[in-house]
């Protein structure tokens, strides 16, 4: 078996023909701290069809950075426009009432989770004015997608570990699964450990040979495929899944099959989840 069989189609220009693939941790809109040439949901989509990419679950910037409310509107019309490509995560800032959030989103079916970034916000994962997310996760079985960085003061490996130590029904992300190179092993060593912690691969310093040890360590279904589109180039981050040392099976199931039973299990992102198991090749526009 050449577990490289993606990279002569992809050489050649031929579009992604497996099974669908589905991003699990994509954003809308503009970001103060770097320039994104095209942050809106039109041009994303037109990245994604020439990848072959069938749908992503998005949250939006200015949610996270300044107003989650007028934010998570903004996932909310693009999940609308477009209901069989996008799904949204509510992002809930802390200290911008998580509960009132909460109840505002959790009945609209373009949301499929929720998203925290607590580094920007400056609140640690752990701290009590994330209980509400973490009950809403346990009672309904949708995921969380943290933001994790290795050594931060409000969102290191170590932050997660306690929240799915207190909260063990809980579906968490490990968003960038630390970061840092020298964070794999911990973020391998977090997912053996808690059976709901799933490691998300984006950030610029991952690698294909880091992607194929974690597969090797903790199995494919505690392994997601996010990109960070649009700040990080979805060709490159999705590049790293496509050319990693991973069985068809397993490459499959990082790059959608993983995420999609996850959403399954929280019963929610209906008509993207709908596309994704009656389409079992690339959906084409």
């Amino acid at each position: 078996m050449n577990s490289r069989a993606p990279a002569g189609s992809v050489l050649s220009r031929e579009p992604w023909s497996g099974a669908p693939i589905l991003d699990a941790h994509a954003h809308l809109g503009p970001y103060n701290r770097f320039f994104v040439a095209d942050p809106s949901g039109e041009a994303m989509l037109r990245v994604m069809d020439r990848c072959g990419v069938s749908g992503a679950i998005v949250s939006s910037m200015l949610a996270v950075e300044l107003d989650t409310e007028a934010g998570n509107a903004e996932t909310a019309a693009l999940c609308e426009a477009h209901p069989s490509r996008f799904a949204g995560y509510v992002v809930i800032n802390p200290w911008q009432d998580p509960e009132a959030e909460l109840e505002r989103w959790s009945g609209h079916q373009s949301f499929v989770g929720v998203k925290l970034h607590p580094d920007l916000h400056e609140y640690p994962l752990d701290g009590l004015r994330y209980r509400p997310v973490w009950e809403f996760a346990e009672r309904t079985g949708r995921p969380v997608l943290t933001h994790t960085w290795a050594g931060s003061q409000f969102d290191d490996l170590s932050h997660v570990d306690r929240v799915a130590t207190d909260h063990p029904r809980a579906r968490i992300l490990a968003g960038h699964s630390g970061v840092a190179p020298s964070s794999f092993g911990r973020a391998i060593e977090l997912a053996r450990r808690h059976p709901g912690v799933l490691l998300e691969l984006c950030g610029s310093h991952n690698h294909g040979r880091a992607i194929a040890e974690m597969v090797r360590a903790v199995g494919a279904a505690q392994v997601v495929f996010g990109s960070d589109f649009p700040f990080i180039d979805l060709r490159m981050s999705l590049g790293r899944v496509l050319f990693a040392e991973l069985g068809p099976a397993d490459r499959e199931a990082v790059l959608g099959g993983t995420m999609a039973g996850v959403l399954a299990g929280g019963h929610s992102g209906a008509a993207l989840l709908d596309r994704l198991e009656k389409d079992p090749a690339h959906w084409q526009p």
